[in-house]
């Protein structure tokens, strides 16, 4: 009964083995590190869609928004940031809002910035993970930027309201995308549940091209 109600709620894995213990069940539900032989085909999928997405960047984050895996277009991206935000276990969220991370070079950055603490609100209210909020705290008490890290390039595109994008400064110019997020469907390890895929798409013909120019630059 446990496990059916818990169905229906739609109630994550991981709170559904609290409940079992709580009525004096074993909890049924693993969770095994990704490296876990039980899951080679999961982590080949991760890898094979991660790999298909060149040359646009995607990464696979743990339900506290840390990096387990990403393609080689990522490294684009991640050009200047300071060594010590690269050092395992690398958080996205605090890669992305630190100052010496992305912050400086993300030219939308107060939309961003507004858009990720949403999500991140969203999951710390749906899950009540002290981690995930004592991370919304750490970024939250983050140093403002200076208006002059944020302008050094306009925002020309608007998206008609329908998406936020992700805007970045870099050599090779302002990059533009945005984002989807894929998840298993039919997950029976804690795990696989809480993992999530997150690719980029460039949301304009010239960040594609850009993109496919510094593919085939790293291929010769």
């Amino acid at each position: 009964m446990v496990l059916h109600l818990s169905e229906q709620l739609d109630i994550p894995l991981r709170a559904r083995n609290v409940l079992l213990a709580a009525a004096g069940f074993a909890p049924v539900f693993p969770e095994r590190s990704l490296d876990d032989p039980a899951l080679q085909e999961a982590r080949q999928a991760i890898d094979m869609l991660l790999t298909g997405h060149m040359p646009y960047p995607a990464l696979a984050v743990d339900r506290h928004w840390n990096l387990l895996a990403s393609n080689e277009a990522l490294a684009v991206l991640l050009a200047g940031v300071d060594r010590a935000l690269l050092t395992p276990p690398i958080n996205v969220l605090r890669l992305g809002l630190h100052p010496a991370g992305l912050a400086p070079r993300i030219v939308n950055y107060a939309e961003w910035r507004a858009h990720l603490f949403e999500r991140l609100r969203r999951q710390v209210e749906t899950t009540r993970d002290p981690e995930l909020r004592d991370l919304m705290g750490e970024l939250s008490a983050l140093p403002g930027l200076q208006e002059s890290l944020r302008r050094k390039a306009p925002v020309t595109t608007e998206y008609g309201g329908i998406m936020v994008p992700f805007q970045l400064l870099t050599e090779a110019g302002t990059l533009s995308f945005f984002s989807t997020t894929t998840l298993f469907g039919t997950p029976r390890d804690i795990t696989l549940s809480e993992l999530a895929i997150e690719a980029f798409f460039p949301a304009d013909a010239v960040t594609a091209d850009r993109m496919r120019l510094l593919r085939d630059r790293q291929n010769t």
